[in-house]
């Protein structure tokens, strides 16, 4: 999109994380703790993707994209589909995207990305007031 900025990836946490599971030292239920909210939200706005899931290997895991700002009101905290995401950009200055990664299967989930996105971080001419004596 052309108003993300301030990009966090976070696979280096995951490949962490991902390493202490396959060695044993943390065990799947600790990983694989999705919530009811967050599983449904996979269901109804997540995106399919083409990594499998890195505990069970099942099927692929999906993405959901998550919006908190102050601007958002009531809309904040909640999953948004892509297209959302696109139309909000433009109507909102700033708020805050998480992408999360969920297994439907085995409630695996992870922090994969976050960013910033509005129209305030566009490189727009403002245009200047004119005053009472101009």
């Amino acid at each position: 999109m052309r108003t993300q900025r301030q990009v966090v990836d976070y696979a280096l946490q995951r490949r962490a994380l991902l390493a202490q599971v396959y060695a044993g030292r943390v065990g799947t239920m600790e990983v694989c703790d999705a919530n009811p909210y967050l599983l449904r939200a996979a269901k109804f706005h997540g995106e399919p993707s083409e990594v499998t899931c890195p505990v069970c290997r099942k099927e692929p895991v999906t993405t959901v994209s998550w919006v908190y700002g102050d601007e958002l009101k009531h809309a904040s905290g909640s999953a948004r589909a892509p297209e959302e995401l696109a139309r909000m950009a433009n109507l909102f200055e700033e708020f805050t995207v998480y992408v999360v990664e969920v297994c439907r299967t085995c409630g695996w989930n992870h922090l994969v990305l976050s960013y910033v996105l509005g129209s305030g971080g566009l490189d727009t001419p403002k245009t200047r007031r004119r005053t009472a004596a101009e």
